[in-house]
């Protein structure tokens, strides 16, 4: 497997419900780490990969990214779709190597990480529980990019927004969710009082969703 990652292996034999956690631009594989003891009560297989693009953030620290930031400008189309590449080949190594159940299988995607995410999920919504996008956005150019596919209809997608946010403005929030609308995914939109980050209320509702959605299929087997 290309990529470093760290993995939350839940107690129990799999498969498991999954949650591919894909991290925000400057941070690590370790970032949504902390999340997986709250995420389907700690029950589900948590996947964390690294970006392959080393983003230097301090003397003798670096983070890690999908594909180089423009301030203000388009993203670079080869270097995104070297970025697909490699998580699309990272997702499917993974689902080899751990007890990944393909029925229950959800992205979820912080920041940068919530573009690979919406790339990821809407171009290939059939192989998908759900999709959570956290303080993210979704391009246009990205999402016109994307073929038509009916299974999208059945997509469930969370977008959550902080309406303080300094660094990707509410408004791109709004828009991303207009988007999914005129796209026919299925999306639950919801905005927090805070800034650019994962707070407690908006983790609650990560939760309740993710049981109400992605999961509830557990319950009824």
């Amino acid at each position: 497997m290309e990529l470093l990652h760290t993995v939350h292996v839940p107690a129990g034999e799999g498969p498991f419900p999954t949650i591919l956690a894909l991290h925000g631009w400057g941070a690590s594989a370790h970032d949504l780490f902390g999340l997986a003891p709250y995420l389907h009560g700690g029950r589900a297989l948590v996947i964390c990969p690294q970006g392959p693009i080393e983003v230097p953030i301090g003397p003798g620290y670096s983070g890690y990214g999908w594909f180089p930031l423009t301030r203000g400008g388009p993203m670079d189309p080869a270097e995104f779709a070297r970025a697909r590449e490699r998580l699309g080949a990272f997702v499917d190594a993974a689902c080899e190597r751990y007890e990944v159940d393909p029925r229950k299988l959800v992205v979820l995607g912080f920041s940068q990480g919530g573009v690979m995410g919406y790339d990821l999920a809407l171009r290939n919504p059939a192989r998908f529980a759900g999709l959570v996008a956290l303080s993210s956005w979704l391009p246009n150019d990205l999402a016109n990019a994307i073929p038509e596919d009916e299974a999208r209809e059945a997509l469930p997608t969370l977008v959550v927004h902080g309406t303080k946010d300094p660094m990707i403005p509410i408004d791109r929030g709004r828009e991303s969710r207009d988007r999914l609308i005129a796209m026919r995914v299925p999306t639950t939109y919801r905005e927090f009082e805070m800034e650019h980050g994962i707070g407690p209320e908006a983790l609650r509702e990560v939760v309740r969703w993710l049981e109400d959605k992605a999961f509830q299929v557990i319950f009824s087997a």
